[in-house]
């Protein structure tokens, strides 16, 4: 089969589309035809090994996963005989992160749990955009965020992977959602159902006299003191991704104001997760949240992709297509 390979760390660059040994499943595995993958932020963090912190999860010196690529959707081709869930034939997606990745690739081996049967009314290319971006939206918001229904909440980078989902999301769960983007992006979040948009280039969100009872951070900057002054005073702040200083202070000063006052703010690591996953998908199939699909590349590009999502202008998610004829 074919596959996008990297065998150091380095720029995309390193990545090379290979033949490489199609895999087999193991009793516990399932083995998926890729039809699509999407590219996530970790898939960056993994190839460039930054934070240094992924050396030591992922490899040393070389990567231990020489296949990027968390988000798949395909057709089960193959199935170990201990699987029960999942059939040949279904159409599944999900976040194989978890599995040792490999999505970028015309076939991949995971684990049943990591995949749920693909929404009818989404295409491959769809429902591969969902998975990590979508359950690291709803586990910041639902999970760390506790949200409640008629909460005001401020999605902070509301534009990217992360931040459509997350819009979406907390209008489902009957929350007042201001969402905070760029000029370029405010009409097409506006669309998504974001009651409120705030345009950073022209306000500052952190200084108006608004109080917000959560806030998730999935980019951009601002200094902890900025989003406690626009908190309730028991309202939660949740990081989910942004800029290098604004991960360390949610680490490391968040649990510190957490025990010292009312005001809860800490820092997401979300992980695969079936339920969560399998909760998405209802929200998919009842048209409650639609995924916003920017760019879409052919396999052969995965390094153009990836550099397009690292110049950090994607509008929602950038989607890799794998030369399979298929039908949704």
């Amino acid at each position: 089969m074919q596959a996008i390979v990297y065998t150091r760390y380095g720029s995309p660059d390193v990545l090379q589309l290979t033949e490489v040994v199609t895999p087999t499943p193991a009793d516990d595995d399932v083995l998926v035809k890729v039809y699509a993958a999407s590219v996530n932020a970790a898939d960056i963090h993994l190839l460039r090994a930054d934070p240094f912190l992924i050396r030591l999860m992922f490899g040393l010196l070389k990567p231990k996963h020489t296949i990027l690529g968390a988000d798949i959707a395909g057709r089960v081709e193959a199935v170990g005989r201990n699987v029960s869930q999942v059939h040949v034939g279904d159409a599944v997606f999900g976040d194989i992160s978890g599995c040792g990745w490999g999505g970028f690739a015309e076939y991949v081996c995971a684990r049943e749990d990591a995949l749920v049967l693909k929404p009818a009314n989404l295409s491959f290319e769809q429902a591969a955009a969902v998975p990590m971006a979508a359950v690291t939206a709803l586990q910041g918001l639902r999970g760390k965020g506790r949200i409640q229904p008629e909460q005001k909440v401020v999605i902070n980078g509301a534009s990217g992977g992360v931040g459509t989902f997350a819009v979406q999301i907390a209008k489902s769960l009957g929350a007042e959602v201001t969402a905070v983007c760029s000029t370029r992006n405010v009409d097409r979040v506006r669309a998504l159902g974001a009651d409120h948009v705030i345009d950073y280039a022209h306000e500052d969100f952190t200084q108006g006299a608004q109080r917000y009872d959560l806030i998730l951070a999935v980019n951009g900057y601002h200094a902890l003191s900025a989003y406690r002054r626009v908190l309730t005073p028991t309202g939660t702040y949740v990081m989910s991704g942004g800029a290098g200083a604004q991960m360390f202070e949610a680490m490391l000063q968040g649990p510190w104001i957490s025990m010292t006052g009312r005001q809860t703010m800490g820092s997401l690591l979300a992980k695969p997760n079936h339920a969560d996953l399998a909760f998405m998908k209802d929200l998919l199939e009842a048209g409650h949240v639609v995924p916003v699909i920017d760019r879409q590349y052919p396999l052969r590009e995965v390094p153009e992709a990836i550099r397009y999502l690292e110049a950090g202008h994607a509008q929602g998610k950038v989607v890799i297509t794998v030369a399979h004829d298929h039908q949704s």
